[in-house]
């Protein structure tokens, strides 16, 4: 997912979406319509990627990676050290948390 107000400042064009749904937990107003698609380019580290984002109004984050980005990456999770690794262009990528 990717947040309206990233899609807005960076002026990013999107696209119809090719299955139009509603999603309700997003919002305490009611269900949302999501029509909008974007591809965001971004980098983590040395890690850069692209990913086809849902267009949606959300404050927790600007991108959200989730189950889509994981099941293509092949993402294996380790609960126990919070990180995400994964094969990306012949080479071991591992996400690490930010430390706070």
């Amino acid at each position: 997912m990717a947040s309206t107000r990233v899609v807005e400042k960076l002026a990013l064009p999107t696209i119809s979406h090719t299955k139009p749904c509603k999603l309700q937990w997003l919002s305490a107003v009611g269900e949302i319509m999501v029509n909008k698609q974007v591809i965001i380019n971004f980098s983590i580290g040395k890690y850069k990627d692209e990913v086809l984002c849902d267009v949606e109004p959300m404050e927790s984050t600007h991108v959200l990676l989730r189950r889509p980005w994981q099941y293509d990456r092949h993402v294996l999770h380790d609960d126990l050290t919070n990180t995400m690794s994964f094969s990306f262009h012949g080479r071991k990528v591992t996400l690490k948390p930010i430390s706070p």
